[in-house]
């Protein structure tokens, strides 16, 4: 059996005042209700770094500056395997709104453990929690 092509994700860890901007998938959505770190699929012509800007203003309506590249991996789910890229982020300007997900929050470090992220976030969250990836403010 062939494996399927990854599909390209960009995702932000967007800090602001000490805390991480995760978000929360539509219940119509693949992985349901999970929270996640926003971002979305790279387009046919776009860099990772263009997409996950154009997502964050369609997801969020909020305008970021795209910064270092800190994680790049690969997980295979029973439907479809993803590859994710995970950048630092900076906060421009806008204020956050729900556009394109169920919801969203600033958590801190130690309250990461209350959201249930999908299975292709593990690594980065053990690291986040761990405060190794963790931007201090």
């Amino acid at each position: 059996m062939l494996a399927s092509t990854p599909i390209q994700v960009a995702a932000a860890l967007l800090f602001h005042d000490g805390k991480l901007l995760i978000t929360q998938r539509r219940s119509d959505d693949h992985l349901p209700n999970l929270w996640e770190f926003p971002g979305g699929k790279v387009e046919p012509g776009e860099t990772f770094e263009v997409c996950l800007a154009r997502e964050i203003r369609e997801e969020l309506g909020i305008e970021i500056s795209v910064g270092a590249l800190v994680e790049d991996l690969t997980h295979t789910y029973p439907e479809k395997t993803v590859r994710l890229r995970f950048y630092n982020c900076r906060f421009i300007s806008g204020e956050p709104r729900a556009i394109h997900c169920q919801a969203f929050k600033w958590v801190a470090r130690e309250e990461l453990s209350q959201y249930e992220f999908p299975a292709a976030d593990a690594h980065l969250i053990d690291g986040l929690f761990s405060g190794a990836l963790w931007e201090s403010r």
